[in-house]
Order: C-alpha cells, then structure tokens, then sequence
C-alpha cells in the first residue's frame, strides 16, 4: 500500500508550483523527511526524480532540516545517474558549500567536502547538462575558497571545455574565469 508521501511524490509534476508545494508540505510535516530522502535517494526508486526536484526547494528554504543526512548524500551523489536528478542534486551542492562557507551556516567536515569536491569535479569532465555544470562550478568556486588546488583544478577544466559548450555555458565560465584569475 503507498504511503501518502508517496501518492504526493507521484503525482507531483517538473512544473516550479508541484515541486513547491511538495517541499512546503514537507517542512511543514518534518516527519516525514526520511522516508522523503529515502525515496529520493533510493536511484532505483521510480520516483527519485520527482523527490529530488522537491528536495531541491527544500534545501534552499531549509538547509538545516538536510544535515543529518549529509554523509548518504554525500554516498549517494556520484551514483545519480538521471539528468533530471543531477540537476537538483548539483544545485544542493552549491546550496551546501555556500553555507558551509558562511559564519552562521551548516558545517561539513573535511571528509564531506572531499567527496563533494570529487563528486563535482566528475560532473563537470562527464558529458552533463549545462545546468549541471554550472552549479559544480559554484560550487566548486566557493570551496576552493578553502581548498587552493581546486580552484587551480576547476580552472584547467573549463579553460579545456570552454569551446566545445554552449554560448550559456561560455558565459557563465568567462564570470568564473574572471573571479579565478583575481
């Protein structure tokens, strides 16, 4: 018998007012949040797509509410295969090295920010989406803060591919490659 998260996550749509409603239903019922993450980490799951796109809007509202679960997504990451989940799983990157960067925000330790920098530095050499790519480059921007030899990293890489990518992706590499060479 489905749960009625899951009838949620089932009906819910790619469409910005579905994916929003679902994260506010479940910051509104944090109960529920680990079978929430459970679905959409479970690449399997027919539905982990549709979790992921949710998952995304809760992050961006409510970071703190996903800490717990770090480490598994951290696990989980490399593994997600489907574009329309790398999306927002990239995007959750950039939400988490933006925070882990701030005074007030969550912290990742050391090992977490290895396996996010890895996972991203992945993304950004295998053939992803534009979308993708740029939220790795943020992100990867914002820990290189950090992490010196990952800006001298996320530099050769996108020197290498600026040619082959759209005038989207140009774009946002020139604003980088600006910031990079600073």
């Amino acid at each position: 018998m489905k749960t009625d998260l899951v009838n949620k996550i089932n009906q819910s749509t790619a469409h910005r007012k579905s994916r929003v409603y679902l994260s506010n239903y479940i910051i509104r019922h944090e109960e529920l949040l680990n079978e929430f993450i459970s679905i959409a980490f479970d690449i399997q799951n027919e539905n982990h797509v549709k979790a992921f796109w949710s998952l995304e809007f809760v992050c961006e509202k409510k970071l703190k509410l996903f800490t717990p679960y770090l480490d598994l997504f951290c696990e989980v990451l490399p593994k997600i295969k489907d574009d329309s989940a790398v999306r927002p799983a990239t995007k959750i990157c950039m939400f988490l090295a933006k925070s882990n960067h701030r005074k007030n925000g969550i912290s990742l330790s050391q090992e977490q920010e290895h396996h996010l920098i890895e996972a991203l530095i992945d993304r950004l050499i295998q053939d992803e989406k534009v979308a993708s790519k740029v939220y790795a480059m943020k992100a990867l921007f914002v820990l290189g803060k950090k992490y010196d030899w990952v800006h001298e990293e996320l530099k050769t890489i996108i020197e290498q591919d600026y040619s082959n990518h759209t005038a989207a992706y140009q774009a946002a590499t020139r604003n980088l490659l600006k910031k990079l060479n600073k």
